[in-house]
């Protein structure tokens, strides 16, 4: 175990964060008959009262620029069987992104099909910190598979929640 007075941003931060298991989620939305969406795993409850959410894309990400163009964005939760969707939605070009992808349209928003979990939200706010933005959400619409495990990211690997 390495022990720092100060953890260095970079490699020892990610190091640190590894530790820390997450979900795994593609952001969505519409961009007149293009969808767009990225894997993001930065996703929080951030209040019940009122429900909102909260999640935070790069301020280089083309997903946030047709967000803040729609003012609508879908979370996507990945189920256990979907983890060659988390590469897919993360680089590449946005038109490959969706191709054979099962989705749904919901207020305008693509969704993916076989989620663990699905949400859209309305965009309230955004926050733009470092080289990210902060986007909090109000939930307009959602659905839940309680019979998919989420896929979970984990010293750099994915896990299956049983």
């Amino acid at each position: 175990m390495r022990t720092q007075d100060r953890l260095a941003a970079g490699t020892e931060f990610r190091d640190f964060m590894t530790q820390w298991p997450t979900g795994v989620t593609v952001i969505t939305t519409g961009d007149g008959a293009t969808p767009v969406g990225c894997t993001v795993n930065a996703m929080i409850s951030l209040s019940v009262k009122p429900p909102t959410l909260l999640v935070s894309l790069a301020t280089c990400s083309g997903t946030l620029d047709a967000i803040r163009r729609s003012r609508l964005f879908g979370v996507s939760v990945l189920c256990s069987r979907q983890a060659d969707l988390c590469g897919r939605f993360a680089t590449g070009a946005q038109a490959d992104r969706f191709q054979d992808v099962p989705t749904h349209v919901v207020r305008g928003v693509p969704v993916l099909a076989e989620a663990a979990a699905a949400m859209v939200c309305d965009l309230r706010d955004e926050l733009v910190y470092g080289d990210h933005v902060l986007l909090v959400g109000m939930p307009l619409w959602h659905e839940t598979d309680p019979a998919s495990p989420p896929l979970v990211l984990h010293q750099r690997a994915f896990r299956a929640l049983n």
